[in-house]
């Protein structure tokens, strides 16, 4: 396994905790960045970077990396959280200045005093512009008042004089054919309000929508009357479920390994939930070491991983239930 990066030295207590675990788990399972990739769905990159303390991992890959390797996820998940809640301020701050002496001090309050009578003028200044502004905006109100008033007064002037009744206009003779003057053409009608025409719309196309439901169920039904209903035959179709392979062990030695005669001699990592030929040569080698896995039915079951973790125990190697380089190498030994 190639050597670790060594961590950041700003990284928290609980955090290089928690990824010293991470590393000492991904070194006892044998794994490398790309199978850490396979098999729990975060890139290889991003490993790279959960174990080398410049990103923090979360819950996910943690608990991922947990099953894998077969270890306890619950104290992962305690520094997880303490290192998370530390995460952020993890990097020591800028230290704070220097506190001014005695005589800087005195300096400092002496030229600050002009600033702050600069700071008065304005401020009387700005009130001053306030206080006309104000003064504007009264006039201006006033003036709005009293043309209100006026025009109150020339309307009650206009309504209390009397109507006065319509007479009745005299019909005037024609006047010659010459005289006659080109009528004007009509004013064009005012366009409807902008707020009628879109309610208009939508009345009228819910109107022809209803009609061409009500037009297409009458039809549907005049369909039924006059058809008779048409009878389905559905064939049954027989399905035959395949039967599982079956295999066979062969077990030979040639050039001081042992073999199967199922995978041609490969050593696969395979684990639990694998199916195929490498996990039937692996069960045949099991039963060979005096280890019953079960049947040889090529299924990484319980009974398979119970053999391989037996088999791990007795050859000195880590008990994960996992069948990696070493593995098959002590199985074919």
């Amino acid at each position: 396994m190639p050597r670790s990066k060594v961590l950041p030295a700003e990284l928290d207590p609980s955090a290089r905790q928690l990824i010293e675990q991470l590393r000492r788990l991904k070194d006892h399972g044998e794994l490398t960045m790309r199978q850490l990739a396979a098999k729990t769905g975060y890139s290889a990159r991003s490993w790279e970077r959960y174990l080398g303390g410049t990103t923090l991992p979360p819950a996910e890959a943690v608990e991922a990396l947990a099953r894998i390797t077969g270890a306890d996820p619950v104290p992962l998940f305690a520094l997880h959280e303490v290192a998370a809640a530390t995460w952020g301020s993890r990097r020591v701050g800028p230290a704070a200045p220097p506190r001014p002496t005695a005589p800087v001090r005195e300096r400092q309050h002496q030229e600050g005093q002009q600033p702050e009578r600069q700071q008065g003028q304005q401020q009387e200044q700005e009130q001053k512009q306030g206080q006309g502004q104000e003064q504007e905006q009264e006039q201006q109100h006033e003036r709005v008042r009293e043309g209100r008033g006026e025009q109150g007064a020339e309307r009650e002037e206009k309504q209390g004089q009397p109507i006065q009744p319509i007479r009745p206009t005299e019909p005037q003779a024609a006047a010659p054919a010459s005289s006659i003057e080109p009528t004007p053409s009509p004013a064009p009608a005012p366009a409807p309000a902008p707020g009628r025409f879109p309610h208009i719309a939508l009345t009228a196309g819910v109107v022809a929508l209803t009609v061409a439901v009500l037009a297409a169920v009458l039809l549907m039904l005049r369909l039924d009357e006059d058809g008779a209903p048409a009878a389905v035959v559905v064939s049954p179709r027989t399905t035959t479920a395949s039967p599982p392979p079956t295999y066979t062990c062969r077990i030979t030695r040639a050039d001081g390994h042992w073999s199967a005669g199922i995978n041609h001699g490969r050593n696969t990592e395979i684990f639990y939930g694998a199916t195929g030929a490498d996990v039937a040569e692996a069960q045949c080698l099991l039963r060979r070491a005096g280890i019953s896995p079960g049947g040889i039915d090529g299924m990484f079951g319980p009974l398979t991983l119970r053999a391989v973790k037996a088999f791990q125990q007795r050859a000195g190697l880590v008990d994960d239930g996992m069948l990696g380089p070493r593995s098959w190498k002590a199985l074919r030994g």
